[in-house]
């Protein structure tokens, strides 16, 4: 009996048992967008989303990249605060029935094509590539992530003009954008367009392509790799994308509405100065307002108390040219947030 405790018989498989393991990574995904988004890296947990998650609003930002950073200060900004789990690429605004999707930017026209979330930020370039043109409104520009996509060449190669490289090798990450470009060139239906998803820049030098099109902001990245820009594709920017078939349209007004006015806050600045009645004029010329300026009677004087908005850039010269016109007690005063 004890050598039989010690080492007993193993008990017959259970039905669930004798099933076959499958590998996390090989597992079906899981229906519906939300819970797939969230399931895109294989060691990250899946949460299951509640009520009302199902029924909140649906904004779709980056999860990563060149925007990223950008886009979280924006949303801080406007207000759309938000309570994100670790390594889970979905959040609930903490203030709106709003829930926050993190994918990559290139998939964010299709879903927002699709009808799959209400509304969604992402570039230009992306947009234009994804082809999703006809399928989503363009709503804003946001002012950021500014760059260029170009068709560049090893500098070594003195390519003068870009069609040179026409009916030659180029690699890029926006084939359909490199395709329609090409294609527009004297003989460059030949040329051959190649996709690759990151590290575009090392192409020429690793012998994969004789030029490529990819992003400039400050053109580091393509000086270190020995390339040059050799023509421009298209500028493009941060934009405010919205679906088609609305779901949610007041909340995407409101989210509209909160973004414009931090905009607005990110580019002026509320001037506040004093100034005698007989300088208003001049003064007044100098700060015209966005719309027109506040003037209100300085009790007991005759003088005026003045606020107006200013361009951020404009105004240390601004309040150059206020002193030296007779203004007193200038200040300056950041906007946090606006409506207008």
């Amino acid at each position: 009996g004890a050598r039989g405790d010690r080492n007993p018989r193993p008990k017959p498989a259970s039905a669930e048992e004798k099933a076959p393991r499958v590998a996390p990574a090989l597992q079906r995904p899981p229906d519906g967008l939300l819970e797939a988004a969230m399931a895109a890296e294989a060691d990250t947990t899946t949460p299951v989303l509640q009520e009302p998650e199902r029924s909140n609003a649906l904004l779709a930002v980056p999860k990563k990249g060149r925007l990223f950073e950008s886009v979280l200060a924006m949303l801080n900004g406007a207000g759309l605060q938000f309570h994100r789990p670790n390594r889970v690429d979905v959040a609930t605004c903490t203030t709106l029935p709003l829930t926050i999707v993190f994918l990559p930017a290139s998939d964010i026209p299709s879903y927002v094509g699709e009808g799959n979330v209400d509304i969604g930020i992402t570039g230009r370039d992306v947009l234009l590539e994804s082809r999703e043109g006809d399928n989503v409104e363009h709503v804003l520009d946001l002012g950021f992530g500014k760059c260029r996509l170009c068709v560049q060449a090893p500098v070594a190669d003195n390519v003068s003009d870009v069609s040179q490289l026409a009916g030659r090798r180029i690699v890029t990450s926006f084939p359909n954008l490199a395709r329609q470009f090409f294609d527009a060139l004297p003989g460059g239906e030949s040329t051959k367009i190649r996709y690759v998803s990151g590290s575009v820049e090392a192409a020429c030098g690793l012998g994969l392509a004789d030029g490529v099109v990819d992003l400039v902001e400050t053109g580091t990245t393509m000086r270190a790799a020995g390339l040059e820009v050799v023509a421009d594709v298209m500028e493009t920017e941060t934009v405010l994308i919205k679906s088609k078939s609305l779901r949610h349209p007041e909340m995407c007004e409101l989210i509209t509405k909160r973004i414009k006015g931090y905009m607005t806050a990110t580019k002026y600045q509320m001037i506040m100065y004093n100034v005698a009645r007989s300088l208003l004029e001049e003064a007044v010329a100098i700060t015209p307002g966005k719309r027109r300026p506040t003037i209100s009677q300085l009790e007991g004087e005759d003088a005026c108390a003045v606020s107006a908005l200013v361009k951020k850039k404009d105004a240390s010269a601004i309040m150059d040219r206020l002193e030296a016109a007779g203004a007193t007690d200038i200040l300056i005063l950041d906007v946090q947030n606006s409506r207008m």
